[in-house]
């Protein structure tokens, strides 16, 4: 048996034989994005997320197709869009790395990861209005130390960012 609970604009909570989920309604997909500059640098966001009161260390990422304007987006469309809004660089070649479900046990949201290579800076990647987006570019070597030294700020760390680097480093994409 399937009862919806309640329905926002991006998710909506459903009872499932008793077991509460949320899933995602509204878009046509998400992307996550690992970005990595002919330099050898991993561009990460540092950003406010109301649902941990807090700032948190992730990688660009976004909704496709989350607004009119942008209806169907397909999601390649809606990478380039979110790295070029999110950090200010345009990506010349995307990679999938795989698609995946960060959180199962309560919710259905499915994300496509993307390697962003031949990356081009055009903006100052600030975000959206509603967003207060700081972008740091990361020597790779150096994310783990980076990533110590943020959390030591008391930054959430965003899980995301630890499978791009295995895909960037044990499955050798770079």
């Amino acid at each position: 048996m399937e009862e919806l609970a309640w329905e926002g604009r991006f998710i909506q909570v459903k009872l499932k034989n008793g077991y509460e989920c949320v899933e995602r309604v509204n878009i046509s997909g998400i992307v996550v994005l690992a970005a990595v500059t002919d330099d050898g640098e991993l561009l990460l966001v540092e950003q406010f997320r109301p649902p941990i009161d807090g700032r948190i260390l992730e990688l660009p990422a976004g909704l496709a197709g989350d607004s009119a304007a942008v209806a169907g987006e397909a999601i390649e469309r809606a990478a380039v869009r979110e790295l070029e809004e999110e950090t200010g660089y345009r990506p010349g070649s995307l990679q999938v790395l795989g698609e995946f479900e960060p959180t199962a046990g309560v919710m259905r949201e499915t994300y496509t990861m993307y390697l962003c290579r031949d990356l081009e800076k055009v903006g100052e990647g600030v975000g959206d209005e509603s967003e207060d987006i700081v972008v740091h570019a990361v020597p790779l070597g150096q994310v783990p130390a980076f990533i110590s030294a943020k959390r030591g700020e008391g930054l959430a760390i965003d899980a995301k960012i630890h499978a791009a680097l295995w895909h960037i480093h044990v499955a050798g994409l770079l």
